[in-house]
């Protein structure tokens, strides 16, 4: 099956999500928006529009949304309404509100496939971490530290980001989103909640650049989770501690490689009857030199379009239930 796509927005991930659908054989992108007109001249073959009202008044199957957070709601909302799939990049909205208003909107569609762009679930790393819980080698999970930080950058506080009217909220909902459905992938759902949410350098925007967090599920697994603009040097790291061992993910891969080499390592405790170095277990490592995590993301929601598939990862429950945990820590820690 091939599917008549339209993207609204081509900004950068506009621009990477068509290079992906541009190779897969199910995907024929027809119609693209942005509010600058002047882009069209990149994309001569194309039905290019500013508005995009008028790209969801075409014959299009599937719509890929890649707009502020302010407009994506509105936009996912009508595109159910037309019967379109829909693919959203992260966060799906500026709060809870505006995921609710989505989930009820799918509620009276037509059954299409709504699906989320975390797609941090889709590098190799994060897939082969979830394959080693799962296989209970080294027992239930303890505790769990993530770290996800940026550099901030020269333009940082004069950035659509920044704008609390367009993005909702600073660092943890831009970026620290991610760590955030990790962490409810591995751990599951969290019942309290402490944090700090901070501007530590940022003064001219009300949005925070770091948010330390420290999250419990009600079966007692513990998870420390700090997401930040003021991290100089760029850095992804989630760890998982379990009964009987522990596993490590250090880098993530991205356009740039500025998150360094993608790697998990892990390991079994051993305890001094075990091991001569008591504390410094023997540790494998295992490198990942490719991010295909959009081209996979795009073949699981081809995949459930065309029933090959049942479940989308990143589904609308996902989506609000992260954001509720952000609205969480958000109350926790007010600037």
């Amino acid at each position: 099956m091939i599917l008549r796509t339209a993207i609204v927005g081509m900004g950068k991930m506009g621009r990477i999500r068509k290079a992906v659908l541009d190779k897969h054989p199910g995907f024929q992108v027809t119609h693209l928006c942005d509010m600058n007109l002047a882009l069209s001249e990149e994309f001569p073959k194309h039905h290019f529009s500013a508005e995009w009202q008028a790209v969801l008044s075409e014959p299009v199957d599937a719509v890929f949304i890649c707009t502020y957070n302010n407009v994506s709601p509105d936009i996912i909302c009508e595109a159910l309404k037309k019967g379109c799939h829909v693919f959203c990049e992260k966060p799906p909205g500026r709060n809870v509100e505006d995921v609710e208003r989505i989930v009820a909107a799918e509620r009276t569609a037509g059954g299409q496939v709504l699906k989320f762009g975390f797609n941090h679930r889709f590098h190799y790393a994060i897939m082969e971490a979830k394959a080693i819980v799962e296989s209970n080698r080294y027992g239930r999970i303890l505790w769990a530290r993530g770290t996800y930080g940026k550099a901030g950058g020269l333009s940082f506080e004069e950035n659509w980001r920044s704008d609390r009217k367009l993005a909702g909220g600073g660092i943890l909902l831009d970026q620290g989103i991610h760590m955030l459905d990790l962490m409810r992938y591995f751990l599951g759902e969290f019942a309290e909640i402490k944090s700090f949410v901070e501007n530590c350098y940022w003064k001219g925007t009300e949005l925070e650049d770091n948010a330390f967090a420290l999250m419990k599920t009600r079966d007692g697994k513990v998870a420390m989770v700090h997401s930040s603009a003021t991290q100089w040097k760029h850095k992804f790291s989630l760890d998982l501690f379990m009964e009987n061992g522990y596993l490590c993910i250090n880098g993530i891969l991205t356009s740039t490689r500025s998150y360094g080499e993608e790697s998990i390592t892990f390991a079994k405790k051993q305890f001094e009857d075990e091991a001569y170095a008591f504390g410094r277990p023997r540790e494998e490592t295992i490198y990942f030199d490719r991010d295909d995590s959009c081209c996979l993301e795009i073949q699981e929601f081809h995949d459930c379009i065309t029933g090959k598939k049942r479940g989308v990862q990143g589904n609308s429950r996902d989506a609000l239930k992260v954001m509720q945990l952000v609205k969480r820590i958000y109350d926790a820690g007010k600037l």
